[in-house]
C-alpha cells in the first residue's frame, strides 16, 4: 500500500463528527476558546436541560425518603445510630442533607444556567423577529385562494390612508392592529399601482418575547427568594409573650444570604384563644386574640384566624394549630420547686385527646423525674373502666399521669423531641401493688409520689397556638413574572398571524380597481372576514358585521 501522501494514495474522507478534532493532522485545532464555545453549546442545549430536570427530580427522592438534618436532627441522629454501617456512609455523601449538599446544588445551578442559556438567545431572536419590516405585497395575487376584487370611488391615496388607519386601529386595538407597508410601483403593462401590505403577527412575537423574558425573570426571582427567605415556627401559650428573634423560635430556617440580625424585634402576646365547636365536636372557628408591639411602639390588639394571617415585618403569621397546655408545679424530694410552667400537649384525635411529657432534670437529689400524660378534655368513663373524651371543649378535663425516674438523657448533648420521653434509661414509678403507677388528675389536684420522690400539682389548663411566620421578599416578583409568562404564552398561542394585500389600480370613470388577497393558517377563519373588511374600507364602505360570511358579502 502506498503512503498517504503518495500520488496514488486514496483521498482522505473527512468524518462527519469528531469530538477531539484531531482525527487529521491538518485539521484546525479548537483551542481554549473553541472548547469553551463547544462546552457552552452543550450546556445550553434543550436536551441537556431536560436531562438535568429529570436528574433533579430523581436526586430529590432521597430527601423525601430519608430523615434530613435540617428538618429533624434528632430523628436523623437516631437513624445514623441505628444503622452503624450505612448511616455514616449516607451522611458522608450528603443523602441526609440532600437539598444542602454540593452535588444537589451543582445540578440546580447547572439546570439554571442551561435554562437561561436556552431562553435568552431565543428571547433575543423573538425580539429581532418582532422588529422585522413588513414584506412587500406580491406582484400578482392571482394564485391565492379566496382572492377578492372590487372597485372604489376613492383615489388610490385616499383608499391607502383609509386602509392604513383601519389596520392600525385606535386605543387598545393598536395592540392587535396591523403593521402596514405602502409601495408605489409599475405593473407589467406599465400601469401605476399602489400596493398595500398589512401584517398582523408582531403581537405574537412580542408574546413569545414576553414569555421567555418572564421565564428568565421568574428563575432569578426564585433564586433570590431562596437566598433571602426565612420561616419560623413557635408555640405560644395564653399569657406568654414572643419576641421576634431567631433563638425564640422552636424551629427557624433561612436562606443562605439572610442574616437573622435583620429580623424586626417585634413582640407578640397571646391574650386569649377562642375556639368554637358544634355539639357533635366539629370545629366552627378558631381565633387567637393577640397584642402586637412594634419596637418603641404601643401594644395594638389584633386577631389571627385560619386563612387570615397577621401581616408583620414583610411576612405573615399564620395560625397553624392549637391545643391545650396544662400548667404543672413539680416539687422534688426536698420540697423545692423543680419544675413550674405550661406544657403543650399534642392533640391525637378530633376531640382533642392529647398527649404530652414533663421532663424534670433539675432535682435537688436523687434521680431525674419524667412524666407521660394523657389529657381528656371532656372525660367520661366507659363500661370497661377506661376514660374517653367526647368533646374538644374542656368540660370535664382529666389527666392520666405515669411517672418515671432515672436519666432523661438530656446531658448527652443529643437533641431530643420535647413531645417524647426517652425511656431507655428510665424506670416507671410503681405503686403499692408493684405495678406502674397511673394516677388521674383534675385541675387543682396535687398528688404525692411514692418513695418520697415529691409532688405534682395541676395548676390550670390554658390553651396554646402554633404560629408559623413566613417571609419571602420574592413572592410579589414570582407572582408578577408568573402572570406575565402566562400572558405571554397566551398571546403567542392565540394572537392571529395573517397578511392582507391590496393592490390599488386607477381605473376608468374616476374609480379605483381593488384586488385583495390574504395569507393565513388554514384554521384562521377570521382571515376571510378581515379581508372582506379591508376591501370594504378601500371601497369607502363600512366594514361588514363581525359574523358576516364570505358568501353574504
Amino acid at each position: 500500500m502506498s503512503a498517504p501522501d503518495s500520488p496514488g494514495a486514496p483521498a482522505e474522507r473527512p468524518k462527519r463528527f469528531s469530538v477531539d478534532n484531531y482525527a487529521y493532522p491538518q485539521a484546525p485545532r479548537l483551542g481554549v476558546r473553541g472548547w469553551l464555545r463547544w462546552g457552552w453549546r452543550q450546556v445550553t442545549s434543550m436536551r441537556l436541560a431536560l436531562v438535568l430536570l429529570l436528574l433533579l427530580g430523581v436526586a430529590a427522592i432521597p430527601g423525601s425518603l430519608l430523615p434530613q438534618w435540617p428538618q429533624d436532627a434528632a430523628k436523623t441522629q437516631s437513624f445514623v445510630d441505628n444503622n452503624p454501617t450505612w448511616g455514616p456512609i449516607l451522611d458522608r455523601v450528603g443523602l441526609l442533607d440532600v437539598f444542602g449538599s454540593a452535588w444537589f446544588t451543582s445540578i440546580y445551578v447547572l439546570l439554571f444556567l442551561s435554562l437561561v442559556g436556552c431562553i435568552v438567545p431565543r428571547a433575543v431572536a423573538h425580539g429581532k423577529a418582532a422588529r422585522v419590516p413588513v414584506a412587500a405585497a406580491p406582484r400578482s395575487l392571482a394564485r391565492y385562494d379566496g382572492r377578492l376584487e372590487g372597485s372604489s370611488p376613492l383615489t388610490p391615496a385616499e383608499a391607502t390612508n383609509a386602509l392604513v388607519s383601519w389596520g392600525r386601529g385606535s386605543g387598545l386595538a393598536r395592540l392587535v392592529g396591523y403593521r402596514s407597508r405602502v409601495d408605489e410601483r409599475t405593473s407589467r403593462d406599465g400601469t401605476r399601482q399602489v400596493a398595500v401590505a398589512l401584517e398582523q403577527g408582531s403581537l405574537r412575537e412580542w408574546g413569545n418575547l414576553l414569555f421567555h423574558s418572564a421565564l428568565v425573570a421568574l428563575l432569578f426571582a426564585m433564586a433570590f427568594g431562596s437566598a433571602y427567605t426565612y420561616r419560623g415556627q413557635a408555640v405560644l401559650v395564653e399569657g406568654q409573650t414572643f419576641t421576634n428573634a431567631a433563638v425564640a423560635y422552636d424551629s427557624f430556617e433561612a436562606g443562605r444570604l439572610f442574616d437573622p440580625a435583620w429580623l424586626d424585634p417585634f413582640r407578640l402576646r397571646l391574650v386569649h384563644f377562642d375556639s368554637e365547636f358544634t355539639a357533635s365536636g366539629l370545629p366552627v372557628s378558631f381565633q387567637a386574640n393577640v397584642t402586637f408591639t412594634e419596637p418603641g411602639g404601643q401594644p395594638e390588639a389584633d386577631t389571627i384566624r385560619v386563612n387570615h394571617p397577621l401581616e408583620v415585618d414583610g411576612g405573615k403569621i399564620y395560625l397553624q394549630g392549637n391545643g391545650y397546655a396544662p400548667s404543672f408545679t413539680v416539687r422534688d424530694a426536698d420540697g423545692n420547686i423543680a419544675f413550674s410552667g405550661a406544657v403543650p400537649f399534642l392533640p391525637q384525635d378530633g376531640v382533642y385527646t392529647s398527649t404530652g411529657v414533663i421532663k424534670v432534670p433539675d432535682v435537688t437529689r436523687g434521680d431525674q423525674l419524667g412524666f407521660r400524660a394523657t389529657l381528656y378534655p371532656s372525660a367520661v368513663p366507659t363500661v370497661d373502666g377506661s376514660i374517653v373524651s367526647v368533646n374538644p371543649q374542656a368540660n370535664n378535663p382529666v389527666i392520666l399521669l405515669t411517672a418515671y425516674t432515672g436519666d432523661l438523657g438530656l446531658d448527652a448533648g443529643i437533641p431530643q423531641n420535647v413531645y417524647q420521653l426517652d425511656e431507655s434509661q428510665l424506670s416507671p414509678v410503681r405503686g403499692d401493688d408493684n405495678l406502674p403507677l397511673v394516677v388521674d388528675l383534675r385541675p387543682g389536684d396535687t398528688i404525692t409520689l411514692p418513695d418520697g420522690l415529691g409532688t405534682v400539682t395541676w395548676d390550670s389548663l390554658p390553651r396554646f397556638v402554633a404560629l408559623d411566620l413566613r417571609a419571602d421578599p420574592s413572592l410579589p416578583w414570582i407572582l408578577g413574572t408568573s402572570l406575565a409568562s402566562l400572558l405571554g404564552i397566551g398571546i403567542s398561542l392565540f394572537a392571529p398571524r395573517r397578511r392582507l394585500w391590496l393592490i390599488l389600480t386607477p381605473g376608468d370613470r374616476e374609480r379605483t380597481l381593488v384586488e385583495a388577497a390574504a395569507l393565513a393558517p388554514p384554521h384562521d377563519e377570521a382571515a376571510t372576514r378581515a379581508l372582506a373588511s379591508a376591501l370594504a374600507i378601500a371601497a369607502g364602505e363600512p366594514a361588514p358585521r363581525p359574523r358576516a360570511r364570505q358568501e353574504d358579502l
